[in-house]
């Protein structure tokens, strides 16, 4: 068959078609494109792209221009992963321009997050379909850097589908942890918590699912036995909640200490206790402070010894009790206070310098 004709025809449709689009300038493409919608613009682009590479290049490289549409922020890395084994990870959607685990100045260890940037936003596109990779036995995330931590992956319902797993052997692994809960459903993040100095599990772990009824399912059966040891799983949030409850509690059972301390100086701002004031022109004995006029009047209205009924108490006012019949050796001192015991001299008051009597008749 003879297909020259054929073969015309389609040039001619070509040209007609070129000489055509020749004839409109930029301003009447503008004008025809002002009036269409987002999406109707999408849709000519798209197929134009798809039928001419060059095009397809020119819209790649616009889109590429603001590096927020390629640069991801990856967190829940391990202590000990690397910033190549970043790139590895993430190599397979794209060319990567950057890549690096971010460390502590000061001790100049992973901070467990990192980024990646690529060359082109397409490929950070492809990156983010999948969220969840597993890099060095954890589950990182990863997501736009311009979005921060919150994305629509981490919405408002992650609260309700992120687990606290409590209780896990020391020798526990990440890996196994996973194996055990993706029976429930797809594990969106989900790693053993390792001391930042040691590298060390320290017995427990957290599991976030992307859907709602795959924590539902792991919650139905809250005591699990993992590796021999029996484990506590239950909504992240409620332990949050439950530890700002006892760091209440903690703080309210604290025994208030005063603020003056021996050996510390005095409060300034503190109130002085009232003390007792002497009365003017009142003698004190030494070493007491007065008595307060209300405790004064009190003592004073008690009753006397001598007015006290009984013949114990009584008696001390007439002084039977210690009279010389009682004590006869001693009555006679008693009835003259001045007698002089037997073998001693009376004699005056004695001059300055010299010894009374009964010194100098003893000897």
């Amino acid at each position: 068959m003879d297909y020259g004709g054929e073969e015309l025809k389609k040039r001619k449709m070509i040209d007609d078609i070129n000489g055509s689009l020749s004839m409109l300038s930029k301003d009447d493409l503008k004008m025809l494109l002002d009036p269409l919608s987002k999406e109707q613009l999408v849709a000519l682009l798209v197929n134009a792209g798809s039928q001419f590479p060059a095009i397809a290049d020119d819209i790649r490289d616009v889109a590429s221009k603001d590096p927020a549409h390629r640069k991801l922020f990856v967190r829940g890395l391990a202590w000990e992963t690397s910033s190549q084994a970043l790139r590895d990870a993430f190599q397979e959607y794209g060319e990567i321009e950057e890549g690096a685990v971010i460390m502590d100045r000061a001790t100049g260890k992973s901070r467990g997050y990192g980024f990646i940037t690529f060359k082109h936003m397409d490929s950070a596109q492809r990156a983010l379909k999948e969220p969840s990779k597993m890099i060095d036995g954890r589950i990182s995330v990863c997501n736009l850097a311009s979005a921060g931590t919150i994305t629509s992956s981490t919405g408002a319902d992650q609260a309700q589908r992120k687990l606290f797993i409590g209780g896990l052997s020391y020798d526990t692994s990440t890996e196994t942890l996973i194996d055990i809960f993706s029976q429930y459903g797809e594990i969106e993040e989900g790693s053993v918590a390792y001391d930042k100095n040691t590298n060390k599990s320290r017995g427990f772990a957290f599991v976030t699912f992307k859907s709602l009824e795959a924590t539902r399912k792991a919650l139905e059966d809250p005591n699990k036995n993992i590796e021999g040891r029996h484990v506590i799983v239950k909504l992240a949030a409620e332990g949050q909640k439950d530890k700002g409850a006892s760091q209440v509690l903690s703080a309210q059972s604290m025994q208030v200490v005063s603020p003056v301390q021996p050996g510390y100086a005095v409060n300034p701002n503190m109130t002085n206790y009232p003390r007792a004031q002497v009365p003017t022109g009142a003698a004190t004995p030494i070493g007491f402070s007065a008595y307060p006029p209300n405790l004064a009047a009190a003592y004073a209205a008690q009753p006397q010894y001598a007015t006290l009924p009984g013949a114990q108490y009584s008696a001390v006012a007439s002084g039977a009790q210690y009279g010389s019949a009682q004590y006869g050796q001693y009555g006679g001192s008693f009835a003259n206070p001045q007698a002089m015991q037997p073998g001693l001299h009376a004699s005056a008051t004695p001059a300055v310098g010299v010894l009374p009597s009964y010194y100098s008749g003893s000897s």
